[in-house]
């Protein structure tokens, strides 16, 4: 999982663009947008992760750097 990744995705993309992408990993076939990431395992925690500070960002009416820090917080307290 790559931070700076994560945040260009949530910046440059809409929700529709990271769900076709994410389904298009799914489906075995080119994602219709530029994801970086070593695999298709990284690209699409990439995608699900600006999936979630999106939809963080819309719900509690946050900013980015807020839901970031909301999304790294959930993930390392289920590592934990």
């Amino acid at each position: 999982m790559k931070i700076p990744v994560i945040r260009k995705l949530v910046t440059q993309y809409s929700v529709n663009e990271l769900q076709a992408a994410e389904q298009a990993l799914y489906n075995e076939k080119p994602t219709p947008i530029d994801v970086e990431g070593d695999d298709e395992g990284e690209q699409l925690t990439h995608i699900i992760a600006a999936l979630w500070i999106k939809n963080d960002m819309a719900r509690n009416n946050t900013e980015l750097g807020k839901s970031l820090r909301n999304y790294t917080q959930k993930v390392r307290s289920s590592i934990d």
